[in-house]
């Protein structure tokens, strides 16, 4: 069946227009669809058919939120991401997961009354996802919404009040440290221990994944690491997004923080005004809307930060990421 025949474009609270294009681009059954069956096998085979079409849209829009599917468990989601067809990618980064079934994980499983920070995921390491998909089990009574920013707004704002400082810290690059502990800690939302995020606890083998991944690591009295990482671009132009200078960094997130830093490859420290501005500049290009059970939302993890609002319990979000 041709796409076109199969979804029907919706809307959501929180959607804005950007260039022309919805963001994110709401896709529900199409009206007459009703006796043909909208399931997650219908879903899956749809998709499976059409993945030329998804891409273009994902890529178009930033992001895709599939809703009025019926998926109601990880088993349903894993066969909605292989139909999509793009290649599995794992997961390195301080976020504490639980593997769930096939290729779906858990999201950051950090307290709920936390709130995580805007970021394109891995966006430290090496190679990163091209799409993150977020399905929603079961949606929180209140908060928790995932939100995300079309990255090339903030790179166009940080330039309109701040070009010689963008300009600067993209020549000259950046510089990141993170702090991890040996093992576990879902108390915190960058509890991820070395151990699990390298899939080994042979130190020597640790330092080899770590320099795949790009960066050098030293070792702590208490059995943590520090890992280091430079020099980073503050911006990112992937092909076919418009030339659009997306803002691929985690600036904001890390600088000044208790486990974690960003500065300047050679060590001079970014200024906090600087910091401080471009952190507004990122709420307010934010993209908020509620979850409902069996939503998917495909990002573009090259075009989008995306985050996660405080919220009460209970809360299941799911995710895939793919290359």
């Amino acid at each position: 069946m041709e796409a076109t025949d199969f979804f029907s474009v919706s809307e959501c609270k929180g959607q804005k227009t950007i260039d022309g294009e919805q963001v994110p681009l709401v896709l529900a059954p199409a009206a007459d669809d009703a006796n043909k069956g909208n399931g997650y096998e219908a879903l899956a085979e749809v998709l499976k058919a059409n993945r030329e079409w998804v891409e273009d849209k994902v890529v178009a829009n930033s992001g895709v939120l599939l809703r009025g599917f019926d998926v109601r468990n990880a088993v349903e989601f894993n066969a909605v991401v292989e139909a999509l067809g793009w290649p599995d990618i794992r997961y390195v980064g301080p976020a504490p997961r639980t593997h769930v079934h096939g290729r779906v994980w858990t999201a950051n499983e950090g307290p709920l009354e936390e709130f995580i920070y805007y970021h394109h995921e891995m966006v430290l390491i090496k190679e990163f996802p091209g799409k993150v998909i977020l399905f929603c089990e079961v949606p929180p009574p209140s908060g928790g919404e995932t939100p995300f920013v079309p990255s090339f707004r903030v790179t166009e704002r940080a330039l309109e009040e701040f070009p010689e400082t963008v300009e600067e810290l993209d020549a000259k690059g950046l510089r990141y440290t993170f702090t991890a502990l040996s093992k576990n800690d879902t108390k915190s939302m960058r509890g991820r221990g070395w151990e699990d995020a390298f899939a080994t606890s042979d130190k020597a083998e640790a330092e080899r994944r770590a320099r795949a991944l790009g960066m050098d690591v030293e070792w702590l009295p208490d059995g943590g690491v520090r890992t280091l990482l430079g020099s980073r671009k503050l911006t990112r132009v992937f092909p076919g997004r418009k030339g659009r200078r997306m803002w691929f960094n985690t600036v904001v997130g890390m600088h000044g923080k208790e486990l974690s830093s960003a500065t300047l490859a050679d060590g001079t420290e970014i200024p906090a005004d600087f910091v401080r501005r471009c952190g507004e500049i990122i709420e307010e290009e934010s993209i908020q809307f509620r979850w409902e059970k069996g939503d998917i939302l495909i990002l573009d993890n090259l075009a989008t930060l995306h985050g996660r609002r405080p919220s009460l319990p209970p809360r299941r979000v799911l995710v895939a990421t793919c290359k």
